[in-house]
């Protein structure tokens, strides 16, 4: 990607190193990220850490574009997403409110409770915040053979249509569908609205690319890393066996169309994926 001229956001918080307990560490890691993708509701993981890891703090956490290379590459992508979905809110006669990208190792706060790197990168709508732990990014290169900037930057972009989810009111809506359904309308539930983040990733998509952020094989990046995490992928690797009604982020399939149909478009009116056979 050419972010060099982009803005860095300034609604980071760097929590890396803070502190706050033991974690899984690296090795560990991949283990459940494919589990939370499986289905794993992560508020189970949050709850469960709630209680059994100590909160003490040792440093203040550092709000603001970081330092370092990917703190400034993950502020930069965040940046574009300011960008352009501010553009994208106002052409509506609204107005985009940016949520803040918190960096962690091991574990963190969340108003969604406590949560391990395990449980992969997740947006929380309580706080309206991104969560990361970058060792995430180490994964997604060595152990899901999903390497390059721009599937990164994809990763970050999906978090970020959760919450435009949250800002149009679909999050809500979701939510308020969820309750009393079984658990394959859940199930179901879920995979429409992480496809239509994946959507809303392809939105941004567009957008960067006529600002000239884009490289050659970027897309290539971006759509390997939607297949790379497709649910039908991981529980063929994880149980050699694949299970469609367990899904919550759906397959690798249904991951590359719609990104693809965000990308080409550029258009939020055609990341409905909870029009009938949209998927």
């Amino acid at each position: 990607m050419q972010l060099g001229d982009q803005q860095p956001s300034s609604n980071v918080e760097d929590r890396r190193g803070i502190g706050i307990g033991g974690g899984l560490g690296v090795g560990g890691i991949v283990i459940a990220v494919v589990a939370y993708f499986l289905g794993f509701d992560p508020s189970t993981v949050m709850n469960v850490a709630e209680q059994v890891m100590p909160q003490a703090e040792t440093r203040k956490v550092t709000k603001g574009a970081p330092a370092d290379a990917t703190g400034q590459f993950v502020a930069r992508v965040l940046g574009s997403t300011e960008a352009v979905w501010g553009k994208i809110f106002e052409q509506s006669n609204a107005e985009y409110r940016p949520p803040t990208l918190v960096l962690f190792d091991g574990q963190v706060r969340s108003a969604c409770g406590m949560a391990q790197s395990a449980t992969g990168p997740f947006y929380c709508s309580g706080d309206e915040k991104l969560y990361i732990d970058l060792a995430f990014f180490r994964e997604l290169q060595s152990r899901f053979r999903a390497p390059g900037d721009f599937a990164q930057a994809y990763v970050i972009a999906h978090e970020v249509g959760h919450h435009v989810q949250k800002l149009t009111g679909t999050f809500q809506k979701m939510a308020s569908a969820r309750e009393g359904a079984s658990k394959a309308q859940a199930n179901q539930t879920s995979v429409r609205m992480e496809l239509q983040a994946d959507c809303y990733a392809g939105v941004w998509g567009n957008h960067a690319g006529t600002l000239n952020q884009l490289d050659p094989g970027d897309i290539a990046e971006a759509l390997n890393a939607a297949t790379a995490i497709g649910d039908d992928r991981l529980q063929q690797k994880s149980q050699g066996r694949v299970v469609p009604e367990s899904f919550t982020h759906g397959s690798s399939e249904q991951r590359v169309r719609w990104f693809k149909k965000g990308l080409d478009s550029g258009r939020t009116r055609d990341c409905n994926t909870f029009a009938a056979g949209a998927l």
